[in-house]
């Protein structure tokens, strides 16, 4: 079966996360980029879409997305842009607070600019999620390739990743969410996710709401009490015990596993209920590291 290529909408920033009281050190870091880095490292095909700024960070993160198998012809590396940095504090409980300097909005934009039809239509598939959304101008990239990919029938994989501290209001981050889900091949939220977009507290009632609102099948993670496929499929998957340091990128990971494996099952969608078990693993060994690669 010839490998079908995933278009990934994202941007990649360092993440500087606390690892002592006296030491931040760095890490690869974006969501989509995590995913993409991820899915490649698993055998998938994948290209990002995005940059960083033209400076020594930017070209760190660039040499890390090439060394994983990243395809990069529409990743830039912008003059006079800096490259985002994330202060992260990791919570006794593992849970990350985030400080980003320097701006993420912009560089999909810059990435793509006026090249998002011929990047969609030499893909097979798009994954997107909401940080490309925040911008008027990123928005509209990023949903002229989600309408074009419908359009030409590649399967859309859409993982809100909702940072409500970039958003105007709850609700903005919401409704833009719930604009991505009609027509999608997989929708991957967690439970505070699903809740904001469904007004569902019930991991099982938001699950139906995204169904009925367009999207083929829904996996909701449950953090430590595993996660749930609903949909055209169903599975549960209990949660593996971890000796949590830090839940960052925890999310990507599962993705990353779940777009790896149906990427090279051509998009069959049993192949994320066969997956679901190893992308909770990973996610859970993902917990037990500072970073979602390392």
């Amino acid at each position: 079966m010839p490998a079908v290529r995933t278009l990934c909408l994202g941007e990649a920033l360092v993440d500087l996360i606390r690892e002592r009281a006296d030491a931040f050190v760095p890490h690869f870091g974006g969501a989509v980029a995590n995913v993409a880095v991820l899915a490649a490292g698993f055998g998938a095909d994948v290209a990002l879409a995005g940059g960083a700024g033209d400076d020594g960070w930017g070209h760190w993160l660039r040499a890390r997305l090439e060394s994983e198998g990243v395809e990069l012809s529409h990743f830039e590396l912008i003059e006079g842009h800096q490259t985002p940095i994330a202060l992260v504090v990791v919570g006794g409980d593992g849970e990350p607070l985030y400080q980003i300097y320097g701006e993420t909005i912009g560089t999909v934009v810059k990435a793509l600019a006026g090249r998002v039809e011929d990047a969609v239509r030499h893909s097979g598939a798009l994954f997107i999620s909401s940080n490309t959304l925040i911008g008027e101008e990123e928005r509209a990239v990023t949903m002229r390739a989600r309408e074009l990919a419908l359009e030409l029938g590649q399967p859309l994989i859409f993982d809100p990743n909702l940072r409500l501290h970039r958003w105007p209001s709850n609700a903005d981050a919401a409704a833009s969410a719930n604009a991505c889900v009609p027509g999608a091949l997989l929708v991957r939220a967690n439970r505070t996710e699903a809740t904001l977009m469904t007004r569902e507290e019930d991991p099982e009632r938001a699950a139906l709401a995204l169904v009925k609102a367009g999207a083929r099948l829904v996996v909701i993670t449950l953090g430590a009490e595993g996660a749930i496929l609903r949909g055209e499929l169903r599975a549960s998957v209990a949660g593996v015990p971890a000796n949590v340091v830090s839940t960052v990128g925890a999310g990507d990971v599962l993705t990353g596993v779940l777009l790896a494996k149906l990427a090279l099952a051509g998009f069959y969608p049993p192949a994320i209920a066969a997956a679901l078990r190893e992308a909770v693993a990973e996610s859970a060994r993902a917990c037990e590291r500072w970073g979602a690669l390392d």
